[in-house]
């Protein structure tokens, strides 16, 4: 099944983001712990986050300037009804895998367990 994931691709990580952290913060998680996924996931830092945010940088740049983690082979599992180590397209994936991991967070597993450590 082949889907037009463009609209999700051009969305603004900046209007993604605030919903991460109420996910977190709802289930007593905090916005430091879902800052540590998406800096362990990507690569970037505290500086590089602020200015995705303020320069409403998308999903597709987002990921596109991202250095993976060596370790994202390692986030299986279902998100959204599809398990993320088969979704083909190489950029939904990587969006599926923060979205995994913010999941795990909301669901109470600890950090290290959601790193992958």
């Amino acid at each position: 099944m082949k889907t037009d994931n463009t609209r999700v691709y051009k969305m603004a990580f900046s209007g993604v983001y605030p919903h991460y952290i109420a996910k977190a913060e709802k289930k007593g998680r905090t916005k430091a712990e879902v800052d540590a996924i998406i800096f362990w996931l990507t690569g970037y830092d505290s500086n590089k986050l602020r200015e995705i945010i303020n320069n409403k940088i998308d999903f597709e740049t987002f990921f596109a300037e991202a250095e993976l983690n060596p370790n994202v082979s390692k986030i299986t599992g279902t998100i959204c009804g599809y398990r993320v180590e088969d979704i083909e397209d190489p950029l939904m994936q990587k969006i599926r895998y923060l979205d995994k991991l913010i999941d795990e967070l909301a669901k109470g597993k600890t950090l290290e367990k959601i790193l992958r450590q």
